[in-house]
């Protein structure tokens, strides 16, 4: 069999490792229990997390246990990395209560059960219980102010001001690996490449303290050809939760992947095989839409099942395609106006918003471009386009 270290390169996840010969003889020849760390600064997990997952589903089919780490301690602190700003602290009852929603959510990818089932732990569990002299005592005196301070996660915040609170997260992360590694055997720590300095400072105590082997492993970030980090939108992140983020804009988000980032997100997000996928993206014309059809539908399936799949491909088809039924907007019985059908179906979020639309030239009924919002409406029902690529059936309710 190929060795995991050796399909996560070929898929793109590799960005940095340590010790990486050792790492892939042991990951080659044992089952090597390994943890990715979950801040809970949300009620739902989002698609930046989702690259984590996937990876971690990798791992655990190579015969490699996971252990999910979630941050109920670490979280009440906030994390530094890739932040010019202090995060906001959060209650330790918001905490638990997000720590609940992501477990529900991660139970759909990675499996609990069997010989190498994934198990689920919180750091509030020790780092709350902690006393301050005696971890001074038995882990401060592992690191270097100074080595600390050339890290990026602090130095992109000393200009603004790096609190005491903030400085701490590095060896209280270093601190989970080591509890880890005594308690569940965790010789590797994985996650996204803004957790190098946090990874490599846990793999070092270790490896001082303990005197045993520790690796660490980090993922590229999921961005775009361009750089920019992918899971946004204008109404904000992308999350997994439909109620957050619906099984149809979830599709929508991946159709509308940029020709450039179809194969790198196939490799990363789903796991078809990689000479099928090269096959998807064997030419960069019109056929690329089958390829970005293909990652719309397989992720929506991951996250959301294939029910809700097969529902938001015909919903896309429908208003873009013409195939199949149309999603069906109801707006209020006395609704009159363009701008108040707009408002009203949902497609702008005030009269504001929809009148620079329609101002913008981004308004179509029934074919027909809208130039003024105030416009009356024709018979219900009637096809309402919002720029080029959404358009709904607008229905009385």
């Amino acid at each position: 069999m190929q060795n995991i270290l050796d399909t996560l390169r070929a898929r793109g996840f590799i960005k940095q490792t340590v010790y990486e010969d050792e790492l892939y003889e042991k990951l080659g020849s044992e089952s090597v229990p390994f943890y990715i760390g979950f801040d809970p600064t949300a009620d739902s997990l989002h698609v930046g997390h989702f690259l984590t997952l996937v990876a971690m589903r990798h791992m655990q089919e190579a015969g490699h246990r996971p252990i999910i780490l979630i941050g109920g301690g670490t979280g009440m602190i906030g994390d530094p990395s890739g932040r010019t700003d202090m995060r906001s602290m959060m209650t330790r009852e918001t905490v638990e209560y997000h720590v609940e929603c992501f477990k529900k959510q991660m139970a759909r990818f990675i499996r609990f059960d069997g010989e190498n089932g994934a198990i689920v732990v919180n750091n509030a569990d020790w780092l709350l219980k902690l006393n301050y002299v005696d971890f001074l005592r038995d882990i401060g005196a592992y690191f270097s102010v100074n080595k600390m301070l050339t890290a990026e996660c602090y130095r992109s915040r000393m200009e603004k001001g790096l609190t005491f609170l903030e400085f701490n997260y590095m060896l209280m992360q270093a601190y989970d690996f080591l509890v880890l590694h005594q308690k569940y055997g965790c010789l590797l720590q994985m996650g996204g490449d803004d957790q190098w300095s946090n990874m490599l400072a846990g793999a070092d105590l270790i490896r001082r303290k303990e005197r045993k082997a520790a690796f660490a492993v980090t993922f590229t970030l999921l961005t775009t050809s361009e750089g920019k980090k992918m899971g946004k939108t204008q109404k904000g992140a992308v999350w997994l939760d439909e109620n957050k983020t619906s099984p149809y804009e979830f599709y929508q988000y991946w159709r509308n992947t940029a020709d450039a980032d179809v194969e790198k997100c196939l490799k990363l997000l789903t796991f078809l095989p990689l000479d099928e996928i090269a096959a998807l993206c064997a030419h960069r014309d019109e056929r690329i839409n089958r390829a970005k059809e293909v990652l719309a539908y397989e992720l929506t399936k991951l996250v959301h099942g294939a029910a809700k799949a097969d529902a938001a491909q015909a919903e896309a088809h429908a208003a873009f395609g013409g195939e199949g039924d149309m999603p069906e907007k109801c707006v209020p019985a006395d609704t009159q106006t363009v701008l108040q059908a707009l408002v009203g179906a949902g497609l702008c979020k005030s009269n504001g918003e929809a009148r620079r639309l329609v101002e913008q030239g981004g308004v179509s009924i029934n074919g027909e471009k809208v130039t003024d919002a105030n416009a009356p409406l024709p018979a219900f029902p009637f096809t309402l386009f919002k720029g080029k690529k959404v358009r709904v059936k607008v229905v009385k309710a």
